[in-house]
């Protein structure tokens, strides 16, 4: 069904709106869950053949899964709910994307105008919950406002530094009748994003690098959101300057180039920790200074100069501050830097490169092999020699979620989804459930532990029922990994509540929803079955039974200088 807006008295209903306006934004796939308050538009959703619609079980899920479809294709991802609780399960996954800056458009329910204040049955303040979450949120108490609304909420969402949008449409709103014109322009005076850089601050950051003895480019998930990984690489090449990327940004440099020095931070690599504490000139591209990476703040990176590229002029100078402020979008800037790097002569790096490289074999990363139990560091490296670039990687969060960052071989971005500032437990499948969708043609594979897997593992039926094949590999050590990890270091081993002595049998869990499961206990046991998982075209679970005090190592402790790091003792390393 098409609703022309041609006829100026054909008059539209607002759940009408709301499908014309998904079809002109070119809407592919909407995730949700119906209610009471939303289901006008629930039944224009059954009308038309614009996009499909996913029902997951669990509106926490809808909104992940919006989340990682609009991560793996850099388009806007589209989630619907209905008010109160409906609303309130999407809220972590608002958070989730919000802290990530993930383009998304959450429509909820809410109760009609008439009553609300009045604590009506599934009301709650939804644009109050959502504004702290949300880059913007909109409670639409006129249909005349509709559809500029929507139109609106799709240009904040996609344009300047993304992030998720929350539109909440009352049921005698979705009802209302009014004029439909998608074309009509918005003026928005006090939302312009800066798009180029000041060219007289670039050409001044230019010469001060080329000047420098240890630059180092300290890349960020703005590089990823703003598509620019081809000049970064070019400009890294082009000068001979090391780079370093945060846990969002593993893919914008490729795992094998002599440049990258891997991640840095809280569980990153020994020798990018030690470039950022040694570097002269920090070239912070599309990163935010996160507590995660900087370590102790007052002692982090002393001896550096700052130049900081980013197109949200809030994030500059709020941690550190630069001497080198550029806003801009990141693959406009990165344009103009090259453009003018013919205009300087830049140091020779190599001795800084030689130096990084010291240190790097020095410590390299490493795990001890154990004759007993697959190590998870084994499992990630085997995916990726087995599947390489065909996979799309997807993780939850704790252990598994930073050796997947570690040893996994990421060599383009968007390859990657992951929770990365607000560490929620729980999207890994959803994850993968909506960059399958995204990329029916990519293996999907989510790394994921034995608690963080339970969170959403309802949603293996919804990848059942739409065809979303994916593989989860649990890396099961009977405990919260990470926080038990925690607990071990620094809280004497006193294991408060991460003790997981009960558990699921996943195999049946699996089967039960019609997807297919193996526990794994050998190296030749892992080959089989993830090549059985593949070739089954089904949702899998790969149970590997690992180590139950494994540890995430090198580790930064919390007030700790990011050069004193926790490593792993040298004892027949692998």
């Amino acid at each position: 069904m098409s609703y022309h807006s041609s006829d100026e008295n054909e008059k539209l209903t607002g759940s009408q709106i709301v499908i014309e306006a998904l079809k002109r934004e070119g809407t592919e796939v909407v995730f949700g869950y119906p209610g009471g308050a939303i289901m006008n538009v629930y039944d224009e959703i059954y009308k038309q053949d614009h996009f499909q619609h996913i029902l997951t079980k669990h509106e926490q899920a809808a909104v992940h899964a919006a989340d990682a479809y609009a991560r793996s294709s850099g388009k806007v991802g589209v989630a619907i709910v209905t008010s109160g609780p409906g609303f309130t399960n999407a809220v972590t996954g608002l958070a989730t994307a919000y802290t990530d800056s993930i383009p998304m458009v959450v429509i909820s329910g809410q109760v009609p105008t008439a009553v609300i204040g009045t604590d009506a049955f599934q009301e709650i303040d939804a644009v109050g919950i959502s504004r702290s979450c949300t880059k913007h949120n909109f409670l639409v108490n006129d249909i005349s406002e509709l559809t500029r609304v929507l139109k609106i909420a799709f240009h904040i969402a996609r344009t300047g530094r993304p992030g998720p949008v929350h539109i909440d449409l009352p049921k005698d709103v979705s009802a209302d009748l009014t004029h439909f014109n998608y074309d009509q322009e918005f003026d928005l005076p006090t939302y312009k994003p800066t798009v180029k850089g000041n060219i007289r601050q670039i050409k001044a950051a230019l010469k001060h690098i080329s000047e420098k003895k240890r630059p180092l480019l300290y890349i960020g998930g703005g590089a990823v959101l703003s598509n620019c990984s081809d000049e970064i690489r070019e400009f890294a090449h082009h000068t001979g300057i090391p780079v370093v990327e945060t846990l969002m940004a593993r893919g914008v440099m490729r795992s094998d180039d002599d440049l990258l020095f891997g991640m840095l931070g809280m569980h990153g690599e020994y020798a990018a920790n030690m470039a950022m504490s040694q570097t002269d000139m920090i070239i912070a591209l599309g990163a935010r200074f996160d507590d995660r990476v900087t370590g102790r703040l007052d002692v982090f990176a002393k001896k550096a100069h700052v130049v900081h590229v980013d197109i949200d002029p809030a994030s500059i100078a709020k941690i550190v501050k630069p001497n080198y402020p550029i806003v801009g979008d990141l693959k406009v800037v990165m344009g103009q830097m090259l453009e003018h790097l013919k205009d300087f002569d830049f140091n020779d790096y190599k001795p800084w490169v030689e130096k990084l490289a010291e240190y790097q074999k020095e410590e390299p990363l490493k795990y001890f092999e154990d004759s007993d139990r697959l190590k998870p560091q084994w499992a990630i490296q085997r995916v990726g020699e087995l599947l390489g670039d065909e996979a799309l990687i997807c993780t939850d969060v704790g252990q598994h979620q930073m050796w997947t960052a570690q040893f996994y071989p990421f060599n383009y971005p968007r390859q990657w989804m992951t929770s990365g500032g607000l560490g929620t437990m729980g999207v890994g499948l959803p994850y993968a459930m909506g960059a399958k969708r995204a990329n029916p043609e990519k293996t999907v594979v989510n790394f994921t532990g034995d608690g963080s897997i339970m969170m959403n593992i309802q949603e293996i039926i919804t990848c059942t029922q739409y065809n979303l094949p994916h593989i989860n590999i649990i890396l099961n050590n009977n405990y919260l990994g990470m926080v038990r990890q925690w607990q071990t270091r620094f809280y004497e081993d006193r294991l408060s509540e991460t003790n997981l002595e009960i558990q699921a049998d996943f195999i049946k869990l699996a089967e039960s929803m019609g997807g297919v499961g193996y526990t794994v206990h050998t190296k030749e046991e892992f080959d089989k079955a993830l090549q059985d998982a593949v070739d089954s075209n089904k949702v899998a679970m790969i149970e590997v039974i690992i180590d139950r005090r494994e540890e995430v190592l090198p580790m930064v402790p919390n007030g700790h200088a990011l050069d004193d790091m926790l490593l792993l003792e040298d004892k027949g390393e692998k």
